[in-house]
């Protein structure tokens, strides 16, 4: 039985986990402008800070804990997939009474770019929580067994990229900081890097299809997935999934064009799939995997992503 004794007397308030964007000048200019704006708008709220990695599940469990029935992620994709995982560990009828909404501020906002959200108008974003329309949206999930036989778990609400944009991601997050401040801000500058092409052995099962080959980049969108899966939407309990071959190089460029353009799928390299049903992925060496930008420090395997229909409240503009 639910214990209301936990919930606190004003359960309007919001609860905010701040986290603030690495590599920069400033790292709490963001913070002050969200700041500033809700207090003139009269908003009650108490927020806490990320401290680093890993930190966001934990501070989003201890508002959880403490009744808090609004949160807010100031944050990119990695913070926000955090935050998602932390609130799917709780029980159901826990997580139905909570609604969660993002104020984008990392390196990576594909997410909060699918709603229209722009950490270049944050007074926009702070409006949509003020509105509270929420909807139920769909949630990706994650399972995947390594070659030691460990199993992992995670939930996503963008994409798993498997391959070269993972390896992407890797390299951003172990660049030094001032490289990483341009990173992922623009589609162009964002793919740039695939100049620097991997190959991944897969066996891939989707819709009763089996694909084996050696594959450049591997997406599986709940949404945008930043341009690689540009028609996924997280309400309607369907996957997409692109899967790239390895090209040759002009094929490469005018992939990236695509990719710009919102067009991606359009390349003959890609191959394209929807599914409602789980997807199988068998990697025959280590191959490189980044869930909603964090990436899986594993030996993964084999791995199996499936979606859970209209499973979180978010707030949309």
């Amino acid at each position: 039985m639910e214990n209301k004794k936990s919930l606190p007397h004003d359960t309007a308030r919001w609860g905010i986990v701040y986290c603030p964007k690495p590599g920069v000048m400033h790292p709490h200019k963001c913070w002050e402008q969200v700041r500033e704006y809700m207090e003139a708008k009269g908003l009650e709220y108490d927020f806490v800070q990320s401290d680093g990695a890993g930190s966001v599940e934990r501070l989003t469990s201890m508002l959880v804990r403490n009744g808090y029935t609004t949160l807010v992620i100031v944050g990119g994709d990695g913070a926000l997939g955090q935050a998602l995982n932390a609130l799917m560990a709780e029980e159901k009828h826990i997580r139905d009474r909570i609604s969660l909404g993002l104020i984008p501020n990392g390196r990576g906002n594909d997410f909060a770019h699918f709603w229209g959200l722009s950490d270049e108008d944050l007074s926009n974003c702070i409006d949509t929580l003020i509105r509270h329309k929420v909807r139920r949206v769909d949630v990706g999930k994650c399972q995947w067994e390594t070659e030691d036989g460990v199993h992992g778990l995670r939930y996503f609400m963008n994409c798993v990229n498997v391959g070269l944009a993972a390896h992407i991601m890797e390299v951003k997050h172990r660049a030094p900081r001032f490289w990483r401040i341009s990173m992922f801000t623009r589609p162009l500058r964002r793919m740039s890097i695939l100049f620097k092409r991997v190959s991944q052995h897969l066996r891939i099962h989707v819709n009763q299809e089996t694909i084996e080959q050696n594959v450049m980049t591997m997406c599986i969108g709940n949404a945008h997935g930043y341009g690689q899966t540009p028609g996924a939407v997280p309400y309607n309990g369907l996957l997409d999934v692109s899967i790239v071959s390895h090209p040759k190089m002009l094929q490469l460029l005018n992939g990236l064009w695509l990719l710009v353009l919102g067009r991606f799928l359009n390349h003959p390299n890609v191959r394209a799939f929807r599914t409602r049903e789980k997807i199988e992925v068998v990697c025959q060496n280590r191959a490189c995997t980044g869930i909603d930008g964090n990436v899986v420090n594993e030996n993964i395997r084999r791995m199996e992503v499936s979606v859970c229909r209209e499973c979180l409240n978010f707030i949309v503009p």
